[in-house]
């Protein structure tokens, strides 16, 4: 059970569904807000600062991907946990939904064991658990987990929790070959159903990241195997 401390934001039009998901969230001990759009639930990231947000991708006004879009270009919201909520199942609308910001995503209809469980994964995932005072380096690129900072030339690297989770994983193992599903045991937890093809799309998030700085070669794919980390190209 969470902490009350922790706070999560639901945006989702539909009153229905929100009022089913605080009852769900606040008997695991959370705190939670809610928003029916995104102007509203922008002005609650400005004011409340959430821990997490549970956010409806077909909405009236801004939908939740261009939403996502838009807070990720802001200060205060950029490493903000972002599970999308959706009725949409096509492999290709949930792989535009990661791509657009979001760190993971459900499909509707969902039991409130599923959700609490992705929501509890994303938490760990985004640095509430495992913090050391570990600093791991390669290639002049430092990566501080008790800060949850990524640096080249001491300048920030900026990504989402996500992206950060995988590169510490990676910096700790080099040079082992990972396939998809041992990425999502070890990074998402062996106890939540995410798709493989999740693992792709935060791949290539990550190598964004560290496109600026000449590391996006480190991530290397292993046709037919699976990632690995490596300084040799």
């Amino acid at each position: 059970m969470q902490n009350s401390k922790t706070t999560v934001l639901i945006v989702d039009d539909e009153r229905a569904i929100r009022d089913m998901v605080i009852m769900v969230l606040e008997k695991e001990g959370f705190t939670c807000l809610e928003a029916s759009d995104a102007h509203k639930a922008e002005s609650i990231i400005k004011q409340a600062n959430p821990d997490i947000l549970l956010l409806d991708w077909m909405m009236p006004g801004l939908n939740g991907v261009d939403f996502t879009r838009k807070l990720r270009r802001t200060e205060e919201a950029q490493k903000l946990p972002i599970i999308m909520l959706t009725a949409k199942t096509e492999e290709a609308d949930l792989i535009r939904g990661l791509e657009s910001g979001a760190d993971d995503y459900i499909t509707k209809p969902f039991s409130p064991r599923a959700l609490v469980a992705r929501i509890n994964a994303l938490l760990r995932r985004s640095g509430n658990e495992d913090i050391t005072d570990e600093k791991l380096e390669m290639h002049g690129l430092i990566l501080d987990s008790r800060a949850h900072r990524v640096q080249f030339n001491n300048e920030n690297i900026d990504m989402g929790p996500t992206e950060f989770r995988l590169l510490q994983f990676f910096m700790k193992h080099p040079d082992r070959v990972y396939s998809r599903t041992q990425v999502l045991d070890q990074v998402w937890g062996d106890h939540v159903y995410v798709e493989e093809r999740t693992v792709d799309v935060h791949i290539r998030r990550l190598r964004k990241a560290l496109t600026p700085s000449g590391h996006d070669k480190l991530i290397q794919t292993v046709r037919g195997a699976g990632y690995r980390l490596s300084g040799n190209h």
